[in-house]
């Protein structure tokens, strides 16, 4: 086993939180819920179907999620091809391979979207291991994602540390006892991700790298 950095995509490393933000709100007027963009926002990291519970409540007419969900898929794919790496992004990723760490993403995007993603980014010759909606079966805040990323790419979980912007990827990274570093260039605030449990957060991927030494992956052995 090797030692390793997981990297949430969504608003870590590829600029769309708010994108998705904007399509799941006209998805749900569609479907006749008047959701507030902001409860939304603080919301994206989910999986979609956490995020449904989370804003329509547990006990809603389910039979509108699968129309809901593809119609959020279909506002934000008109986006795909305008979207861009979040500041440092594809030199963080060089930058902690050039270390001897392997680079993994943990996503939870479906794999159409996942490969745009990647091209967003430019950085495939240096990715490990990627995962997409298919590899968990629960979504953050549940572990899975981060799991089928550790099993992909050979990671040992003590040796590991997860890079992400919301607080559902720095509690998807606790329930794991995996170091979570976050990103506030998703929308979420430093003191919420610190109060989430993240050990450190920086403003974006190129601050990080800038503090790359100093920080959690730093410490990571190659």
């Amino acid at each position: 086993m090797r030692s390793g950095v997981l990297f949430d995509v969504d608003g870590t490393l590829v600029d769309t939180t708010y994108l998705h933000t904007v399509a799941w709100w006209e998805a749900l007027r569609q479907e006749g819920a008047d959701v507030p963009m902001a409860k939304i926002h603080r919301a994206i990291g989910m999986g979609s179907d956490n995020l449904l519970d989370h804003l329509l409540g547990e006990d809603r007419d389910r039979d509108r999620d699968e129309r809901a969900s593809t119609a959020h898929d279909v506002l934000y794919g008109a986006w795909w091809e305008r979207l861009r790496p979040l500041p440092g992004a594809p030199e963080l990723l060089r930058a902690v391979a050039d270390r001897g760490l392997a680079v993994v993403l943990a996503s939870s995007a479906k794999e159409p979207e996942l490969e745009q993603l990647r091209r967003v980014i430019g950085a495939d010759d240096v990715i490990a291991a990627a995962t997409s909606s298919s590899d968990a079966e629960h979504s953050k805040p549940a572990p899975d994602i981060l799991q089928a990323a550790l099993g992909q790419s050979d990671v040992d979980p003590h040796a590991a540390v997860f890079v992400g912007d919301s607080v559902w990827d720095v509690r998807a990274a606790g329930r794991l006892d995996i170091p979570c570093i976050g990103v506030a260039c998703g929308g979420t605030s430093a003191d919420e991700l610190s109060a989430a449990g993240a050990v450190a957060v920086y403003d974006d991927p190129a601050s990080l790298l800038a503090a790359l030494d100093e920080s959690a992956i730093g410490k990571l052995r190659g």
